[in-house]
């Protein structure tokens, strides 16, 4: 699968993040780009020798990793027996004596890797690997959810332009699951490819017929409000709209009431409908 403009900046964040959280001074990484790994990200490297860096499944320590989709370590790099030796050139030219590599899985296939590298051994007492597992699962989860983006967008272009009741309930969900992702997507940019889908399904929602030629006053709600109302007009309740975007049940409650408010409505199914009729839920 080949990487998007975004992916090498999510490398960078966790590259630096892996850096961070663990004692290693020199972390680096990439993604799975035509069946090789372009290492992308180098953070505290003392010398240019890991520039260039391309690693393939089942070669090296990163290979090993990916294959078999669990962390790998050597104390001694050079002397290791249980990994090809492809990229000394790189790794020893660095210096680097000890060195881990942690795969990126997601949907059981591994899509990149990320390293974590000292000049010398290990300090004594051993390493926690926990931080570095929780930066490449957090990566995983990042790639997950702009993979589940893509294939929306893919199935949104291919929609036909009239509905049946069934493919737009399909819709109002589909839109409604967006909202969910959205609220919990922090990179900037995916959150304004997020919005410019869920433009494009209110667009393609447009053809039903208005059950009314009254005009519909401008109406501005909130994102939070707006991921609410959404989940309400599939019929969750507000303990299931919380559970769903990960809110309390009474900011649900608060929300809902906002945006009633601004609607003019008295009950949330009047909210939905005068939301639907603004153009603002499919």
């Amino acid at each position: 699968m080949s990487t998007t403009t975004l992916e090498p900046d999510l490398v960078d964040q966790a590259v630096r993040e892996l850096a961070r959280r663990t004692r290693f001074p020199v972390a680096f990484g990439g993604l799975i780009e035509d069946g090789v790994v372009s290492v992308t990200s180098i953070v505290g490297n003392r010398t240019r020798s890991l520039d260039g860096l391309r690693v393939r499944p089942e070669r090296g320590l990163g290979g090993r990793a990916m294959t078999e989709m669990r962390p790998r370590m050597t104390s001694d790099y050079g002397a290791s027996q249980q990994i090809t030796h492809d990229y000394d050139g790189f790794v020893l030219g660095e210096g680097l004596r000890t060195l881990l590599a942690f795969p990126i899985v997601v949907e059981g296939r591994s899509r990149g890797v990320l390293y974590a590298g000292a000049w010398q051994e290990p300090p004594v007492g051993g390493l926690t690997t926990a931080p570095a597992m929780t930066v490449a699962e957090s990566v995983a989860t990042e790639l997950r959810i702009r993979d589940e983006v893509t294939r929306r967008v893919r199935t949104a272009a291919q929609q036909p332009v009239a509905f049946t009741s069934s493919r737009r309930e399909e819709l109002r969900e589909s839109f409604a699951e967006l909202r969910s992702i959205s609220a919990a997507v922090r990179d900037v940019a995916l959150r304004e490819r997020l919005a410019r889908l869920e433009k494009r399904l209110l667009s393609v929602s447009e053809d039903e017929p208005p059950t009314t030629t009254a005009p519909m006053p401008a109406v501005h709600l909130s994102p939070r409000e707006t991921d609410v109302l959404a989940c309400a007009a599939l019929g969750s309740t507000n303990a299931e709209i919380a559970s769903h975007l990960g809110l309390r049940e009474g900011t649900v409650k608060a929300y809902l009431g906002t945006a009633m408010s601004k609607l003019d409505a008295s009950t949330r199914h009047a909210a939905v409908a005068r939301a639907r009729r603004a153009g603002l839920l499919p």
